[in-house]
């Protein structure tokens, strides 16, 4: 027996597209615009620390992936900035992801070492670190003077981006209305962006807005699976 095709408009693809990971895959909005900009030609000349916090899924570890990319910047991400000799650092630009979970000691250590020649630290958070807690009177001086910029959940533009990306992933061609139609329903969140689309996937039919419309809202006579 023939295999029949896929129908054209959820062409399946054996593989997942190679999608762009830097710059040019990044959408700028009003959601992420003054993060973008402050990061643009930071720590040109200044140095020092900058935070970038917001909300989960707003796209801070992104946005910090391309910062470190284009100046060359140490990766480290949470709790494990503290397995490393601060020494080793001096110098040299940090990223430091998931910034709460660091510890006082080396938190401290690494925002000192910002401040001297060829230095510079990026905090990515949820919350900016004025609001964080610490022991160390000398830390909290410190955190309480970081330079912060906040990103805001994304805007239609992000996260309509951010669903495309997904679909192209699974090499999946949705109808035109499908995305307009989920931006308006699902969390503002790479992860509502995620699971919605492997939902869909999940179901081997041509996306539509149909389609769409039992995922997130479910049969009407069960009721929806997305709250």
């Amino acid at each position: 027996m023939t295999a029949r095709p896929s129908p054209p408009d959820q062409m399946r693809l054996p593989l997942k597209s190679d999608l762009p990971e830097g710059a040019e895959g990044f959408v700028v909005s009003d959601s992420n615009r003054a993060a973008h900009e402050a990061l643009a030609d930071w720590p040109n000349l200044i140095g020092g620390v900058m935070a970038v916090h917001g909300p989960e899924g707003a796209g801070k570890s992104r946005l910090g992936q391309i910062w470190a990319e284009r100046v060359g910047a140490t990766a480290l991400h949470g709790a494990e900035a503290a397995l490393i000799d601060p020494l080793e650092l001096e110098g040299r630009p940090v990223l430091l992801d998931r910034a709460r979970d660091v510890d006082d000691e080396t938190l401290f250590h690494l925002i000192n070492l910002a401040q001297t020649p060829g230095g510079a630290l990026l905090l990515i958070s949820r919350e900016p670190p004025s609001a964080w807690s610490t022991a160390l009177p000398d830390l909290r001086s410190r955190l309480d003077s970081v330079r912060t910029i906040a990103v805001e959940a994304p805007d239609d533009a992000v996260l309509a981006a951010m669903l495309d990306a997904r679909f192209a992933e699974r090499g999946i061609r949705p109808a035109k209305d499908v995305v307009p139609y989920l931006l308006r329903r699902i969390d503002r969140s790479a992860a509502a962006a995620a699971e919605v689309v492997e939902r869909l996937d999940d179901l081997h039919r041509p996306v539509t807005r149909a389609l769409a419309r039992t995922v997130v809202e479910g049969p009407p006579e069960s009721g929806a699976l997305f709250e």
